[in-house]
């Protein structure tokens, strides 16, 4: 496969200065490969981060923003095996230090030289180069093949389902008939919904503030819905359980409501997941998580490889992607891909870029 020297990619010049323009396709470097980017959908933190930068990210003018993409491989560095060119693969961002204590234990997702790339840790798309642009180069401990069975645009939600499940197995997972409720039915939340049907919840209970939403998370297998707009969320879980609450609750709203609520909804000795990414401080009610023996566990983003586990869910159609997937643009309609996702136009949920 012959390569081009020159690639389309979105270079963020500055906060919200967001420009395509051509750069040097990059050489796959010792145990890298060099990726074809098929599809890169947008992530919450993309337009905050156009919007304000990241720690440690790329100079400005050179920063390719992006971690939520698949393509094919196209070109393999010195060391690879087990790779090849013509291989589809999805791409986890986080690539650890792979010598640090949490990297060894499988907690590369906080790893302990984060941004630190003498250390050899990398997070694509915020401390290096990622995937909104024609090529991107991605270490092999951060890729996932897939087969013809889902499409590159399906494969992008790998990441979002790694982040739903990760999170659900640092709080302790969910036992066969439980309970669980999921606040927030954004991606991750509509996800979560689907994971836990799979690992065997028997009744499953969304909590969210806009009825398109909702019926999407119906669409997907939540039993039941609330609309915490119309509905008091406490009252209504209280009565649906017999005052019992939810066995577990997985808050993916990243609200400072939603993160309070999540401590309100559950049950003496269950467990509540954090997922989702708070932009200022929440109170919780710390004496009743004492009192009520309540286990707490945050998860950061798609770690302990979850992200393997995922593949074969959604190649079997028990994770189901197309509800999520609203709408797509070309890489040069970057920017208005970025305006449809953070005004929800057309009631977006998943914006999928296509170089």
């Amino acid at each position: 496969m012959s390569l081009p020297k020159r690639m389309r990619a979105a270079v963020l010049y500055d906060y919200n200065d967001l420009r395509v323009v051509d750069r040097d396709v990059p050489a796959p470097g010792e145990q890298e490969v060099l990726i074809q980017v098929k599809a890169c959908a947008i992530c919450g933190s993309d337009p905050k981060i156009v919007a304000h930068g990241w720690p440690n990210c790329p100079p400005m003018g050179e920063y390719i923003p992006g971690h939520e993409f698949s393509g094919v491989i196209a070109a393999v560095g010195s060391g690879v095996t087990g790779y090849r060119a013509g291989d589809r693969v999805a791409v986890e961002p986080h690539k650890g230090c792979g010598h640090c204590v949490n990297c060894i234990r499988g907690l590369y997702t906080t790893c302990l030289n984060y941004g630190k790339l003498e250390e050899g840790h990398r997070h694509y798309g915020f401390t290096v180069n990622g995937g909104y642009a024609e090529y991107a180069v991605c270490h092999i401990n951060c890729i996932h093949k897939f087969s013809e069975t889902l499409s590159y645009e399906d494969a992008t939600l790998l990441t979002t389902a790694g982040t739903a499940l990760y999170g659900i197995q640092r709080a302790g997972g969910i036992w066969p008939g439980e309970t669980v409720v999921v606040i927030g039915p954004g991606p991750i939340g509509l996800m979560a919904v689907q994971l836990a049907k799979v690992l065997g919840a028997g009744r499953v209970i969304l909590v969210g503030t806009r009825e398109s939403r909702l019926a999407t998370g119906k669409e997907v297998g939540a039993d039941i819905t609330v609309n915490s707009r119309e509905t008091d969320a406490v009252q209504a879980i209280s009565e649906l359980t017999g005052g019992v609450m939810a066995d577990m609750v997985v808050e993916t709203s990243g609200s400072t409501g939603g993160g309070a609520q999540a401590v309100e909804l559950v049950k003496k000795s269950g467990r509540v997941a954090f997922v989702g990414i708070y932009s200022e401080p929440v109170t919780l009610n710390l004496n009743k998580v004492v009192q009520w023996n309540v286990q707490l566990a945050g998860g950061k983003a798609e770690g302990e490889d979850v992200l393997d586990r995922i593949v074969p869910l959604m190649e079997s159609g028990r994770i189901k992607t197309k509800p999520l997937l609203t709408h797509e643009f070309s890489l040069e309609q970057i920017n208005e891909g970025m305006n449809t996702y953070i005004n929800r136009v057309g009631n977006a949920l998943k914006v999928v870029i296509k170089p």
